[in-house]
């Protein structure tokens, strides 16, 4: 599964300082992305409570339309169900197995004819299912003594996949986004010269003469969390931005409307300031953003922000617009993640990065109207209403006490034992109590208002088997 630190820190604070610098500016004065159409895929985790069967998931991938996926082994059950699904898979070498791969040529190629060529070779049953061998995780952040050993496991892995006559499957490795230094403006980038000649250079060189990606994971609701205010909310959100808001590249004068562009940009920058070949595509191998976290620690963590920062990207990849500085040139990415994996250990947010419950049911519906079907309805015109975030839990108690009392709201499904019950807190149980009567209402003005306490949202609440009713 690999360690999954979905980026190192400092070069989100770096990013951050320089935004800073530049808004005080701004106040002072006045390779193509690979083969193939760009498209947006999913991670699938399995720390999961309850997840779907092998078969079930297939089923599920084939109903939600998504037909690219990353892996983070190669479960060779999870790989025989795909195979049905009409998905083509990255599959993961975890960190835990790199020393054998890279210790032993012969290690690699057993792991090739065990974990690839039944689901490969030409004669097997899926030849297409395997897109990609992702070697690690974010390695030289998570597991750094490993790095000296990384090139040789994916040299193996990749003469291996050669020697069976499969050298279209690219091998390479998910990297963090903290490689990059100074990556704002993007024009100032580069990598870490700590990294550059001992293990950049030589990495770049074999992804060069194998026609594989470089795998980057690019999270901007981090440079919004390490921001301090600096980053506006919307930029990292894909939402439109006035001109005086916008990014502005002192160097080049580019605008960047938002983050992901500007990370995807220093990039290009840093490889460009190792005489790199623009010919290495960029893959985007994680990006997401979670719907729940602690309210003080991680106040961006909502559904409201994670349907509209995954919503907005599903668009911006397919309608490939690309970056500033390669228009057209659109990179493809993986949504991390497909279900919330429950049994993550850690901050609240990192058991709540899926788009689905573990048992499929989502826990906010994507506003991807025209993309093909891909991942789900739109629910623009359906609305709801939920506790506001900012609103006073004093004041959410009151009014879920007038809802399930004066109001009237059917407040059966909160009570113990019921499907709405959990999770136990004011806000969860008010926001059930607030819809019940919003919708009893028709909707009408006013009837989400509760002295400040409720909000509308087009995001669906439900969960699990507590059903919202929206109209």
């Amino acid at each position: 599964m690999g360690a999954r630190s979905r980026g190192g820190t400092r070069s989100l604070l770096l990013l951050s300082l320089h935004l800073l610098c530049l808004h005080s500016c701004l106040r002072c004065s006045v390779s193509a992305a690979g083969s193939g159409d760009p498209y947006v895929g999913v991670t699938i985790g399995t720390a999961v409570t309850n997840l779907l069967s092998p078969s079930d998931l297939a089923a599920f991938l084939r109903a939600q339309r998504i037909t690219h996926v990353r892996l983070y082994d190669a479960d060779p059950r999870l790989l025989s169900a795909l195979a049905s699904s009409g998905a083509t898979a990255i599959v993961g070498v975890p960190n835990d197995e790199l020393l054998a791969l890279g210790s032993s040529p012969a290690t690699a190629s057993a792991w090739v004819a065990r974990r690839v060529l039944p689901f490969a070779a030409a004669n097997s049953t899926s030849p297409g299912l395997i897109s990609a061998i992702a070697v690690g995780d974010e390695v030289p952040t998570a597991l750094p003594s490993a790095l000296p050993i990384l090139l040789p496991a994916i040299q193996s892995l990749a003469a291996a996949l050669a020697a069976a006559n499969l050298s279209s499957i690219p091998v390479s490795t998910p990297l963090p986004f903290s490689i990059v230094l100074e990556p704002f403006p993007p024009s100032q980038a580069y990598f870490n010269q700590s990294l550059a000649k001992s293990f950049l250079l030589p990495l770049l060189s074999h992804l060069a003469n194998t026609s594989a990606p470089l795998m980057l994971n690019l999270y901007p609701y981090y440079s919004l969390m390490q921001s301090s205010g600096v980053v506006p909310v919307d930029n990292a959100m894909f939402k439109p931005l006035p001109p005086s808001l916008e990014m502005v590249d002192p160097n080049t004068l580019l605008h960047y409307t938002n983050v992901f562009d500007a990370m995807l940009d220093a990039v290009y920058v840093a490889l460009k300031n190792l005489n790199v070949s623009a010919g290495i595509p960029v893959l985007v191998t994680e990006t997401g953003w979670p719907s729940y976290g602690d309210r003080k620690e991680e106040p961006y963590a909502s559904k409201d922000n994670a349907n509209t920062y995954n919503s907005n990207l599903i668009k911006h990849v397919t309608e490939k617009p690309g970056t500033p500085m390669r228009p057209g040139a659109q990179a493809s990415v993986y949504i991390y993640e497909l279900f919330n994996e429950d049994l993550r250990p850690g901050p609240a947010s990192e058991a709540n990065w899926g788009l689905f419950h573990g048992n499929g049911t989502p826990v906010y519906l994507l506003h991807v109207t025209g993309k093909d079907g891909f991942l789900g309805n739109d629910t623009t015109d359906r609305t709801f209403c939920i506790a506001a975030d900012d609103a006073d839990e004093k004041a959410v108690q009151a009014a879920m006490d007038w809802a399930c009392g004066p109001g009237r709201s059917d407040c059966t499904a909160i009570q113990p034992g019921e499907g709405c019950y959990e999770p136990n807190d004011v806000r969860s149980h008010a926001s059930f109590a607030f819809n019940t009567y919003y919708q009893s209402q028709g909707k009408a003005g006013g009837s989400c208002y509760f002295q400040g306490a409720g909000m509308v949202t087009t995001t669906d609440p439900s969960h699990d088997s507590c059903i919202f009713v929206g109209r």
